[in-house]
């Protein structure tokens, strides 16, 4: 199953595919590789992007955004916040309807500019944390 969701603006959850993550690290120990390693394992499909590494446990990884040949519906920002504008620029490029800046990345222009541009943008948050929330939600727990 190749879905992730993300926040509509009335607060509901709704499916989306082809997470791609920014900037994952090949270290087990990084939130980045962990966040990946976790949502994989959740079934969902993850893209890693780090131009450091041709491949991240067994995941092909990209360059950059731009080398995605597939349509890419989330970008999760593993990036500093000085970094998210222009991940942001080439993320609506590609068609992106999500970006997803995680916890301690906030970056309030390339917010702006993404909304205006009619992306959804999730800021200063873990997406394995928020899908536990669903998942503790829909489960009841």
């Amino acid at each position: 199953m190749n879905l992730w969701f993300h926040l509509t603006n009335s607060g509901r959850f709704e499916r989306l595919e082809n997470n791609c993550r920014s900037w994952v690290s090949a270290k087990p120990e990084r939130p980045s590789y962990r966040v990946a390693r976790y949502l994989e394992d959740a079934g969902h499909e993850v893209i890693p992007v780090n131009p450091n590494y041709q491949e991240i446990d067994e995941m092909k990884s990209y360059p950059g955004l731009e080398s995605i040949s597939k349509d890419v519906d989330v970008v999760d920002i593993f990036r500093r916040s000085e970094y998210v504008v222009p991940a942001v620029d080439v993320a609506m490029r590609k068609g992106a309807k999500v970006i997803w800046m995680q916890e301690g990345v906030v970056n309030k222009e390339a917010a702006i500019k993404a909304r205006q541009a009619g992306l959804k943008v999730v800021m200063d948050r873990c997406m394995m944390k928020e899908h536990h929330r669903l998942i503790a939600h829909e489960t009841g727990e």
